[in-house]
């Protein structure tokens, strides 16, 4: 069977059993701070298992992407070298919310993988592992499906302390968790490797293929495990090695789908080693960074984007291994949407994007190898033996992403050696530091303690009543909060929008007359809206009833900028591509911030034509529309959802502008007409990280007052320049060209003066075993000056070593000069090193020239007769 069969047979197997197939949610985790990246198929059900989440199902089934190569599921290092590691690879799986049990899941597994409907695999070939505890499990196995006990292997606590097993799955540190059974494949006596729990287990022969968890207990922060009200499971198996199994291959790159990827990296980067390891690195690689581009990460270098320009690194340091000399890696995404576009319509979709990210990624890669060698060639004229050194090594593939083998190859050449041990050790530093900013770590029980849903109201009004359901003071829950203690407000029912979707939440008061209660903000916690800020007046209690009055000109200016957000995303899209998805956003009642994927500054012409459409649909003035309708459908209409959101069954749908200009998904406040809106202005665009970029701007009254703010700054400038409004422009530019040509002016009259300071001091040089020796200070004297009057004094003296010295206010700059028949024998920047810390800084620079810059003037002088006695003891 191909690989594509295997996954489709999986899913019409358990849909057969009444399962929903579920689609593969994003790599980027929605709303997970423990999770760098999706590495299972049970991340997108997680608070279905925790019980803050209700589906229409109780059964589901996926095929869900994943990817383990940052933080603390990382197979980086050994993908291309090990039969079954992969950066990318796809989890088979089946999941019951408190429905069937350890007898279904169990019996379920074994139809599928043996029966002859299926997979018809040889129950001889297979044996099963249970946790040593679980009787129940071991019981099912041998009494009910028929396992011999020799097939049947328990396995206890083999990791250090209570539950720390191979067959004891945890979510987390605290949260769900339970004892699992895995299925494992005896692929023959001819590959070394033993039965699990024995110290052969690391061996290749038995493999495991199947993963069911029983998820039976809430493990809490003191250990303490509590039994869960419905026990549920979770299942996994990997697609990949599923397939090598049948397709009768050993190691998962022999399958049809790695084949295939793998001849056409041979062809793009031209090698004829088609057994080369740095083939299945990227073939490997390509399906990584392919998914991860086309669901939202950009190459950065930080965070998921670090992770991902890691990856497309390694894959191109490979290329140059195999000797491709051209751009080759983003040829291959072609090939792979070939391999997997019918599964992943997303990747056909944004093939286009993929390619031209991973294209410029490499573009750039090539610049850097250009600077690495270029470090690299500085490095060793400035060494001191015939040992590059570990840090310069790692700086190189670190910094600039030089390959290790590379370097290490120009320095066979001339003849060096690499310092192995001080390079492996500055990779472990930094191994421990990623391991430290990767540490995602949640309490999954350390929530407030809250019981019943806040019915939000202010979608129809700013004002109602809301009877007081609980009270918090420092996180604690109390009776009362009384004049002048700050607090949260837990209503039953509530007009006041909870900070969520970029929205900033409402402010305002709640009272009952007796007892006042200003609303600083409201955010959310579960389905409870809490209400943040300081009791004013009097004493409330739980069980009040309080008279909920949001804050109307706040609220409206939101709501205004919030409506704006979705008619700039769709006016960015239709400029720049469909590419473009949102990153974040921030709506405040003064300003809105949209930060949205795009892999290079805007241009004003951009800028000018997003802004123009937006206003267009605001001047069109077609009314804002918002309908509940289920997810699925509102997806089949053209919703779009957000990336890193989660959304319940039923979702509110968002449409603004005309002929559907603009529909999202979204929860928040909004104008009832886009002409509500008023205007738009775009008030600058930046970058935030590396492919991705940020638009603010204004709406309404911030606009207008943005607007009258510009024309006082140009009233200003007009006043300044002795204009009018209508030609203030004319006249600054004639005030900035005549500035520019006074600076002009200055600079010639200032490399002049140093010139001739230059040919004075000429005289004041002393000579040291026939080279000539000068230390001088130019008072007043920029760089350009210096480095014309250390021409000048090389020209005069001939052989000569020179270093001088300038300062202005607080700024100290250091040049030291070296003749070119000298610079074998003494280098320029030895000499600013060694004289820069006198002026409190640091520089250097070339053999014959070397610059240093300082803040310590006084330390001038100290430098200068430094240079001395450093000239008498070297030359």
């Amino acid at each position: 069977m191909k690989t594509a069969e295997i996954r489709q047979a999986f899913l019409d197997y358990f849909a057969s059993k009444q399962h929903e197939v579920v689609a593969s949610s994003s790599l980027i985790p929605g709303n997970d701070p423990t999770l760098m990246f999706t590495n299972a198929g049970m991340n997108q059900f997680k608070d279905v298992f925790l019980g803050q989440d209700d589906r229409s199902y109780t059964r589901a089934t996926s095929s869900q992407r994943c990817v383990r190569a940052g933080g603390k599921h990382n197979d980086l290092e050994n993908v291309g070298y090990t039969a079954r590691h992969h950066t990318f690879f796809e989890m088979l799986g089946n999941f019951s919310f408190g429905d069937y049990f350890k007898q279904d899941a169990i019996k379920y597994a074994w139809e599928f993988l043996t029966s002859k409907e299926w997979l018809n695999l040889p129950e001889e070939k297979l044996l099963v592992t249970v946790y040593a505890d679980d009787d129940e499990a071991y019981d099912i196995w041998h009494k009910e499906m028929g396992l011999a006990a020799d097939k049947i292997i328990r396995i206890g606590d083999n990791k250090g302390e209570k539950y720390a097993s191979d067959n004891f799955w945890q979510m987390g540190d605290t949260g769900p968790c339970g004892p699992c059974t895995e299925i494992f494949f005896d692929h023959g006596e001819h590959i070394w490797g033993g039965k699990p729990g024995t110290p052969e287990e690391d061996g290749d022969r038995f493999i495991e293929i199947w993963n069911n968890v029983f998820m039976q207990y809430n493990r809490h922060a003191d250990g303490t495990m509590e039994p869960l009200p419905k026990p549920s499971v979770d299942t996994g198996m990997g697609l990949e090695r599923i397939s090598a199994i049948m397709q009768g291959v050993h190691a998962n790159y022999e399958i049809d789908l790695f084949q295939s990827l793998i001849q056409a990296a041979a062809d793009v980067t031209g090698t004829k080693d088609i057994d080369s390891k740095s083939l299945l690195v990227i073939a490997d690689h390509i399906r990584s960074c392919s998914f991860l581009i086309s669901d939202g990460v950009m190459p950065s270098n930080e965070g998921r984007g670090y992770v991902l320009r890691r990856i497309i690194r390694r894959a191109l340091r490979h290329g140059h291994i195999l000797g491709a000399t051209d751009l080759f890696f983003y040829k291959l995404v072609g090939p792979l949407v070939k391999e997997m576009g019918e599964a992943y319509p997303e990747l056909v979709k944004n093939q286009p994007h993929v390619e031209k990210i991973l294209k410029l990624e490499e573009e750039q890669f090539a610049k850097t190898l250009d600077n690495g060698m270029k470090l690299l060639e500085t490095a060793i004229s400035e060494l001191k033996g015939d040992i590059i050194a570990g840090e310069t090594v790692f700086k190189l593939y670190d910094t600039y992403g030089f390959p290790v083998d590379l370097t290490a190859d120009i320095a066979r050449e001339k003849n060096l050696k690499v310092d192995e041990a001080g390079f492996a050790t500055c990779m472990e530093e930094q191994k421990s530091k990623a391991r430290a900013a990767s540490n995602f770590k949640v309490d999954y029980t350390d929530t407030l303690n809250l019981d019943g849903t806040t019915d939000f109201t202010g979608y129809e009004s700013l004002l109602n009543q809301g009877k007081v359901i609980a009270l918090f003071r420092d996180g604690n829950a109390v009776d009362a909060l009384t004049a002048g203690e700050a607090g949260m407000v837990v209503l039953d029912s509530t007009p006041f929008y909870g900070e969520s979707g970029g929205q900033v939440g409402d402010t305002g008061v709640l009272t009952n007359g007796a007892s006042e209660f200003i609303v600083s903000n409201t955010t959310k916690e579960q389905k409870n809206h809490l209400h943040h800020g300081e009791v004013k007046a009097g004493t409330l209690k739980v069980g009040d009833t309080l008279s909920a009055n949001v804050d109307a000109h706040k609220r409206q200016q939101t709501a205004l900028h919030h409506s704006a957000t979705h008619l700039l995303h769709a006016a960015l899209r239709n400029t720049l591509g469909d590419h473009v998805q949102q990153k974040g956003s921030l709506c405040t009642p003064d300003r809105l911030r949209f930060d949205f994927a795009h892999f290079e500054a805007m241009t004003a012409d951009e800028l000018k034509t997003v802004e123009t459409i937006v206003n267009q649909q605001i001047r069109i003035n077609t009314p804002v529309s918002t309908k509940l309708m289920d997810i699925e459908a509102a997806k089949a209409e053209g919703a779009m959802a957000l990336f890193g959101e989660k959304y319940d069954d039923e979702v509110r749908v968002l449409s603004m502008g005309s002929e559907q200009f603009s529909v999202e998904l979204c929860g928040g406040t909004h104008a009832n007409r886009t002409g509500d809106i008023g205007f738009l202005k775009i008030i600058s665009e930046s970058g935030t990280a590396a492919g991705v970029r940020r638009v603010e701007a204004v709406v309404g009254e911030a606009a207008y007052d943005y607007i009258s703010q510009m024309e006082n700054t140009i009233n200003a400038i007009a006043a300044q320049v002795k204009s009018n409004r209508d030609s203030v422009l004319e006249k600054v530019e004639a005030a900035v060209a005549k500035s520019r040509q006074l600076e002009k002016d200055v600079q010639q009259l200032k490399t002049k003066l140093a010139s001739g300071a230059g040919t004075d001091l000429a005289a004041g040089a002393k000579e040291i075993n026939g080279i000539k020796v000068l230390a001088a200070q130019l008072d007043g004297a920029d760089v350009p000056a210096m480095r014309g009057a250390m021409d000048q004094l090389k020209n005069k003296l001939g052989s000569a070593v020179i270093l001088l010295a300038s300062s202005e206010g607080e700024k100290v700059t250091l040049i030291a000069g070296v003749t070119k028949d000298l610079t074998s024998k003494v280098k320029a920047g030895d000499i600013v090193k060694e004289m820069a810390p006198y002026v409190d800084g640091r520089g250097g620079g070339k053999p014959d020239l070397a610059q240093a810059g300082g803040k310590k003037p006084e330390g001038i002088k100290d430098a200068l007769a430094a240079f001395d006695k450093w000239a008498e003891a070297n030359l």
